[in-house]
């Protein structure tokens, strides 16, 4: 679906349906250096099981043209101007899921329209969500070993290629390539900036979660990675007890969406519903 949002142009995923008015609408917001696809299995279950799908492309991601965004805050702005765009109405139920940087953008959506947001899934995540400095500084002098390093940190299952979810398959490679796929995007005067250290940077400086979790009105779920690497189930505590979330435990790493899809939705499926 391409949609024009604060003048630019901007692309949310819709399933294989289009945008209907009169239905509950699932918003989904990808983490650093991926874009829509992470979401392709959720957003067509719920495509096809009455709900509208929006899977977007952060700005200067994917299909979405940028200047890319600076924080949390300006991000969360934009997914809900994705929703005005989208033709979403006012009374219309809207939930909305994220994975890792997209869970914080999702809280923040879910803090700044509290009246809109009516379910808020946080997958991967963790308050507050910091960066080690030897990973800052490797992603913006040396990306693609950066780029290695966060793969082999992500997938937590044990099968190796390419026998997992399925014949052909394999995480790693497949998710090494979308994030080189990603890496660079425009900024404000329309130059290349590296989309790793920026997506990173974003996460670690993000400093206003117990604040919007004050003003989350809605049902709160967290999907974690019991083998998470990049956000520690540990982590979730305070913003947990803040958010009085329902925690769901996966037996994956920090790639939940692809390692563990059906159990993911079924943990969705249950926020939903």
């Amino acid at each position: 679906m391409n949609l024009t949002v604060n003048d630019r142009a901007a692309y949310a995923y819709t399933g294989g349906k289009p945008f209907d008015p009169a239905q509950p609408t699932v918003v989904f917001i990808h983490g650093a250096l991926h874009d829509h696809s992470g979401w392709t299995l959720l957003s067509r279950w719920c495509a096809h099981h009455g709900h509208n799908a929006l899977a977007v492309d952060l700005p200067g991601h994917g299909r979405s043209a940028g200047p890319v965004l600076p924080d949390v805050e300006s991000l969360a702005d934009w997914v809900l101007a994705v929703l005005d765009a989208a033709g979403a109405a006012a009374g219309q139920k809207v939930a909305v899921v994220g994975h890792s940087m997209g869970s914080l953008i999702a809280l923040e959506c879910a803090a700044r329209a509290p009246e809109r947001i009516t379910q808020l899934v946080m997958v991967g995540t963790a308050y507050p969500m910091k960066v080690s400095q030897a990973l800052l500084d490797t992603a913006a002098s040396a990306p693609l070993k950066a780029i290695d390093m966060v793969n082999s940190f992500s997938i937590g299952t044990l099968a190796a290629k390419p026998s997992y979810p399925g014949p052909g398959m394999w995480l790693h490679g497949a998710n090494r390539a979308l994030m080189r796929r990603t890496l660079n995007g425009p900024n404000a005067t329309g130059c290349a900036v590296n989309l790793f250290h920026h997506d990173f940077t974003v996460c670690d400086r993000y400093a206003h979660g117990m604040e919007a979790a004050a003003q989350v009105r809605c049902p709160v779920t967290f999907v974690l990675g019991e083998r998470d690497q990049m956000t520690s189930p540990k982590v979730t505590r305070e913003i947990g007890a803040a958010l009085k979330a329902r925690t769901v435990m996966l037996p994956t790493g920090h790639t939940q969406m692809a390692e563990d899809p059906d159990g993911l939705l079924e943990a969705l499926r249950s926020a939903l519903a």
